[in-house]
């Protein structure tokens, strides 16, 4: 009699245990995917601006020109191990002049990327009357990286919820430093936001749409007409622009304008940001990651009467922004 209450004590203990064991294994399976789908609302970008790279140049008053390709190099490591990202993107003046063979030795060192890379063009990229304009820029770009369409101005989804649009901001009929967005662009920018209503828009442009600092020679002429075609977009807009080589964040409203520096000028340092979606808020983590040749950016420092103008303030280097999510 004792043998056999023995026996079904083992067999319920051994139930117990199996029933404990499912349990575990659901709470744990149900925890883990909390945890998946809060990364998978999480989009993370380096951005790279003005690398200005060259082969041949010296070093001028302000930018490191001679040591662009270590620069460049270093950043492609930092990137490389300090990941994992979604993408990187070059935004604009990836060359220092619109030569071919400038871009295709550009290329040769991001290649070293080990994730997905875009890029759109800067007022050093294209030439007027030279052999690397706009289109041709574009069909180097294709081809070795076959994401980016052949046109200058494109948008893609990089995860479910998101959508990049990368614009052209570049004057190729005359000479000047300003940009400016075509009329045909802006509405094909006005469709692209229709078509994404409830998505977070990442906005990647050159010439920036909001300045970092006044510059009547380097600013987009038609800045009012642009940012009234944002203001159609009730979801957060986050717009990662260069061309001035200034750490500043600016944010009105819903939309938030990240200036990036430039590689070969103080702080010679480029951008993580970090882009959290939520129920009823989007986060966006906004780093500054400067360059670990320490000499050379201390050197590139001396060069500059004004660094703080460059450098900017703690907020515009590492810093947390919260944008609204619309409601329906």
């Amino acid at each position: 009699m004792s043998r056999k209450r023995y026996v079904k004590e083992k067999k319920e203990s051994f139930f117990s245990k199996f029933v404990n064991f499912v349990l575990t294994i659901a709470v744990a399976c149900a925890i883990g995917s909390q945890v998946c789908t809060a990364a998978n609302n999480n989009l993370r970008i380096a951005q790279v601006s003005d690398a200005h790279f060259s082969t041949f140049e010296e070093n001028t008053s302000y930018k490191f020109l001679k040591n662009s390709a270590e620069i460049l190099d270093d950043v492609i490591l930092q990137i490389n191990t300090s990941g994992a990202y979604d993408f990187v993107i070059f935004t604009g003046d990836l060359v220092n002049k619109p030569k071919v063979s400038e871009l295709n030795s550009f290329i040769k060192h991001i290649s070293k990327l080990v994730y997905p890379w875009y890029a759109i063009d800067g007022n050093h990229d294209i030439s007027i009357d030279g052999p690397l304009n706009k289109e041709k820029f574009m069909e180097i770009l294709h081809s070795a990286n076959d994401d980016i369409p052949n046109k200058p101005y494109y948008a893609f989804t990089p995860k479910r919820g998101y959508r990049v649009i990368c614009l052209d901001s570049i004057i190729d009929y005359k000479i000047t430093t300003n940009g400016e967005l075509s009329d045909e662009q802006l509405a094909w920018l006005k469709e692209e936001l229709n078509d994404c209503k409830k998505d977070i828009v990442v906005l990647c442009i050159h010439v920036p749409l909001t300045e970092p600092y006044p510059s009547s020679d380097h600013n987009l002429l038609n800045e009012a007409e642009v940012k009234k075609v944002l203001k159609t977009h009730k979801n957060p807009i986050i717009v990662l622009q260069g061309h001035y080589h200034a750490a500043k964040v600016k944010q009105d409203g819903n939309v938030l304008y990240i200036s990036t520096p430039s590689l070969v000028t103080y702080p010679n340092a480029f951008r993580v940001v970090n882009i959290n979606s939520n129920k009823n808020k989007v986060l966006v983590d906004v780093f500054l990651k400067e360059t670990n040749l320490k000499d050379l950016q201390t050197r590139s420092k001396l060069r500059l009467l004004n660094s703080s103008l460059t450098y900017g303030d703690e907020k515009d280097r590492n810093a947390t922004y919260e944008l609204k999510k619309y409601k329906e």
